[in-house]
């Protein structure tokens, strides 16, 4: 990979760092849209309580994975709610980054492997050297092929 796409990649890395580690603390505590749509036709109280009406929301459950230790947008054991919930998004993008550039590498060497040699009318596999036989104008297709 070429220098500016390591900087590329290492800055946007870094803008995602900053922002999950110390940015998302100061996302709204309100609910947001889905929330809000599930609570209609219900009333509730200042602690967001449903004290009466008919709403999806009574339906609500406990997720499965509502013990996790990163469940809560924040990280279970550590009381600071500023570093939790910083640590809890740094974790996010560094697992969400190891993922795809997982993904990416193994298709990038899937890619190679089936980019080797390129198959002719014929049938055989042509490795894009130039021959003899080539005359000039194969050597300048391939030439061109070599610097592309």
């Amino acid at each position: 990979m070429k220098n500016r796409s390591w900087a590329f990649l290492a800055g946007g890395l870094l803008v995602a760092l900053l922002l999950a580690g110390v940015v998302s603390n100061y996302a709204s505590s309100h609910p947001d849209g889905l929330d809000s749509s599930l609570l209609k036709g219900c009333t509730v109280d200042a602690d967001d309580n449903i004290v009466g009406g008919s709403c999806p929301a009574q339906q609500a459950r406990e997720h499965e994975l509502g013990d996790s230790p990163l469940a809560d947008y924040g990280v279970r054991g550590i009381r600071n709610s500023f570093v939790s919930t910083g640590l809890s998004g740094v974790l996010g993008v560094l697992v969400t980054f190891a993922i795809g550039a997982g993904g990416f590498w193994l298709l990038r060497r899937r890619g190679d492997a089936s980019t080797r040699g390129d198959d002719t009318a014929d049938g055989t596999v042509s490795t894009g050297d130039a021959t003899a036989a080539e005359g000039a104008t194969g050597d300048a297709v391939t030439a061109a092929r070599r610097t592309s």
